[in-house]
């Protein structure tokens, strides 16, 4: 593994760095406190973006996307990771499972949203199915030649924006070791489908402005076209696609890590209590010392992983390892942050409480933090018959 950056993954840092701070920090403050994005400065952000060539940027050169590797995407989603998750969304990223259409579908879903004309959103979780995802309830009964879905999904990210929702439902039963499970299959549901609705969901600490929605089925008839991969095939697709999405929370939690500390550096060498600057306190000094090992660390874990990915080798233990400790590492980091600047800390003048707030979900979704250990541990026990 190169440990350096080639001279064209500098220019995609520099370039990213440089949308984030003059296209999205300005907004950041605004957005937090409205809890929404105004409709232009969505559209303003997603213009920009494609004007400077990264829309899609994930995906293949095959269908139009920028073809960047997963180490090179990884980069992209560290720096954007230092901004506000609610507008660095409209810096267009489709879901990569969507190169799982087939016929009809690409020219209906997949082209669409690497051109920038469709949004899409990903469903899984239900109030009884977070991390078990095969005890799912929202469920569809084949019907003549439609599949009728009943029952409901929440804590969708984005789709309020999105045309279209990749949703996971159970579509069929087995028996396994630990008893019945669910047959899953994911399906494209357009978001004007009748007997679909997105609803508004709960009010966040995290991510203000970055909507979560409720998703309703009720006796919604979809087309056996509207399957995404194979019948049953939904754990496939997640596997052959989603999994790297840890990368992604991994990835933007050290950007936003890192940012946190570089604003609050500064911050102890001009700072001074009692005669002198506070960073020279060995109170503080140890603190600073143990926030960048900790964020250097997860950044190395984090870019290893996707190495791995590139090289065709097993990465499911690292990219877990990754997501755990620089997830861990955020909430860390910003509260000792906050805990430097003192009760300004917890004031909305500065963004501290801010990444505060917004590090608490990262912990939780695309895998909860005992998900990953349990990834890691399974991974090392196997091996012994354990």
């Amino acid at each position: 593994m190169n440990f350096g950056l080639t001279d064209e993954q500098q220019l995609i840092v520099d370039t990213v760095r440089s949308f984030v701070e003059n296209e999205i920090y300005p907004f950041e403050a605004e957005v937090d406190k409205a809890g929404e994005v105004p409709h232009e400065l969505a559209q303003s952000i997603m213009q920009r973006c494609k004007d400077i060539g990264f829309w899609a940027c994930n995906m293949p050169e095959s269908v139009g996307g920028g073809g960047l590797n997963h180490l090179d995407f990884t980069l992209v989603e560290r720096e954007l990771g230092r901004s506000s998750m609610a507008l660095n969304h409209f810096f267009g990223r489709p879901s990569n499972i969507l190169m799982a259409c087939e016929g009809e579908q690409i020219e209906k879903y997949l082209m669409p949203a690497v051109r920038g004309e469709r949004f899409d959103a990903l469903a899984m979780t239900e109030p009884d199915a977070g991390s078990d995802v095969r005890g799912m309830k929202c469920s569809a009964k084949l019907d003549g030649g439609d599949w009728v879905v009943n029952g409901s999904k929440h804590f969708i990210s984005h789709a309020n924006v999105a045309d279209f929702v990749i949703t996971f439902i159970a579509t069929g039963e087995e028996d396994t070791p630990r008893g019945k499970k669910k047959k899953i299959t994911c399906f494209l549901v357009d978001r004007d489908t009748p007997g679909f609705d997105i609803l508004p969901g709960y009010n966040s600490v995290s991510h203000r402005g970055y909507q979560n929605c409720i998703l309703s089925f009720k006796d919604c008839r979809l087309p056996a076209g509207q399957i995404l991969g194979e019948l049953h095939g939904g754990f496939d697709i997640m596997n052959t696609w989603l999994y790297a999405t840890r990368l992604t929370v991994a990835a933007m939690s050290v950007g936003r890590a890192r940012r946190a500390f570089e604003l609050t550096l500064p911050w102890c060498a001009e700072r001074e209590q009692f005669g002198q600057p506070i960073g020279k306190f060995q109170g503080v000094s140890f603190q600073l010392a143990d926030m960048i090992t900790e964020i250097d660390a997860a950044d190395w874990l984090t870019l290893a992983g996707a190495w791995r990915l590139d090289q065709g080798l097993p990465a499911n233990r690292e990219i877990a390892s990754a997501k755990v400790h620089a997830t861990e590492t955020l909430a860390k980091v910003t509260d000792t942050c906050i805990q430097l600047h003192g009760g300004m800390g917890l004031m909305d003048d500065l963004p501290f409480e801010r990444f505060w707030r917004d590090a608490r979900v990262e912990r939780i979704w695309d895998g909860t933090s005992e998900i990953q250990r349990h990834i890691i541990s399974r991974d090392l026990l196997r091996p012994l018959g354990a």
